[in-house]
């Protein structure tokens, strides 16, 4: 069977190429693996798809090469994609911080993109277990016993993350055939792991939630952290586990009361150091802090000297994760295909003519909050403008 493009992944930078490459009159064929199209799409959001960020930039996204994404990001934004869901009449709302989120379904993301491949004539075939990928003159591409022949191919595949729902190393794989480099891959926005002497004291909480500012390697996010039996989760520690690696994490829980001034201010009150950092922390946590850092007593017993140290402790929490929760819990992959070997502006390998690497598959990995479906529709749509 013979067709002008193969794309290999029917998620969001798949579905989204193979539109375009059929909406310039390319005979197009999706080969997915799974038995129905987008499935990472469909949990995500909590099932209402975060579907992208209005403040997507290249700032917003981790890579070997930070100016990599910003040819696809420029030409293909989040307004592009809002109106196309517009078009569809689906409706949707803002949650926080630019985050887009379908009012009612994840699935009408599904159905758009599905409607849209009807229209462009792209060919989808699900259960397409791909044995094997070759080049002579063209492509040639095994799947369950029939051999597609195509002049491109475009990897689609996604990354590690998400094991139950099929993820798997085949982008990598078909990379290193074709000589392609790979940027060492990580689990990416997952949770943290307690070490040893955190988790004694710290490992109750879970459930308990808090606004604080998470900093690591030169980057900070405030958002909430969640507490669970293991670790750390919660949005600002999923965003700077894509920035700390090995490295400790410092957590200010007191963002909105710098310095020890407002610690100062409490001594006439009487009150103990865990009952005044209860009033502006959840009680468990302050209780659970002063034991492993502070041992509580009347504040006005402190002295000034002492409560600037509580106050720095309070600013800089330091945590040394033990690891993270792998790719089971991770939202994303982090590393790929090395962007050193693909072509900004068409996501064309340089060393292989005609094979494509888009979406998740490739080193540049987005922030929390939508912005790695914005590179999914992104990349999809550079490719899809030349396949």
């Amino acid at each position: 069977m013979k067709r002008d493009v193969i794309v290999i992944g029917g998620g969001a930078a798949g579905l989204m190429c193979a539109i375009e490459g059929g909406k310039r009159g390319r005979s197009v064929a999706v080969l997915e693996h799974a038995e129905r199209l987008g499935k990472k799409i469909l949990i995500s959001g909590g099932g209402r798809c975060n579907f992208t960020n209005i403040n997507a930039a290249p700032e917003n996204y981790v890579s070997g090469n930070p100016h990599f994404c910003k040819s696809a990001l420029a030409r293909y934004r989040p307004a592009d994609f809002i109106a196309l869901v517009e078009r569809h009449g689906i409706a949707y709302h803002e949650k926080k911080l630019g985050q887009l989120f379908c009012d009612i379904t994840s699935r009408q993301i599904v159905e758009m993109l599905q409607k849209e491949c009807d229209a462009a004539r792209v060919e989808i075939r699900l259960n397409a277990q791909v044995q094997q990928v070759q080049k002579n003159v063209r492509f040639s591409v095994r799947a369950n016993g029939e051999t597609w022949e195509c002049d491109s191919l475009v990897i689609a595949t996604g990354g590690l993350s998400f094991p139950k729902i099929g993820a798997t190393d085949f982008g990598y794989r078909i990379a290193q055939q074709f000589g392609l480099k790979i940027s060492g891959t990580q689990p990416g926005l997952v949770p943290l792991l307690f070490n040893e002497a955190d988790g004694a004291i710290f490992g109750e909480l879970s459930g308990v939630s808090v606004d604080v500012v998470a900093t690591s390697n030169g980057a900070s996010f405030r958002e909430n952290i969640l507490f669970t039996h293991r670790g750390l989760s919660g949005p600002a520690i999923l965003q700077i586990s894509n920035y700390c690696a090995d490295a400790p994490i410092s957590v200010d829980l007191l963002p909105d009361h710098p310095g020890s001034d407002w610690l100062k201010g409490q001594r006439s009150t009487a009150k103990e150091l865990k009952t005044v950092l209860g009033s502006v922390l959840p009680q468990r946590l302050a209780q659970r802090w002063c034991e492993r850092f502070a041992p509580s007593r009347p504040i006005a017993r402190y002295s000034n000297a002492e409560l600037d140290e509580i106050a720095r402790q309070l600013h800089q929490w330091k945590i040394q994760p033990a690891g993270n929760e792998g790719y089971a819990k991770a939202e994303v992959t982090l590393g790929g295909v090395d962007t050193g070997e693909l072509s900004s502006k068409t996501l064309e390998a340089r060393r292989a003519p005609g094979l494509y690497f888009i979406g998740e598959v490739v080193d540049v990995t987005g922030w929390l909050g939508g912005y790695n479906f914005q590179w999914a529709w992104a990349s999809g749509h550079a490719a899809g403008q030349f396949v």
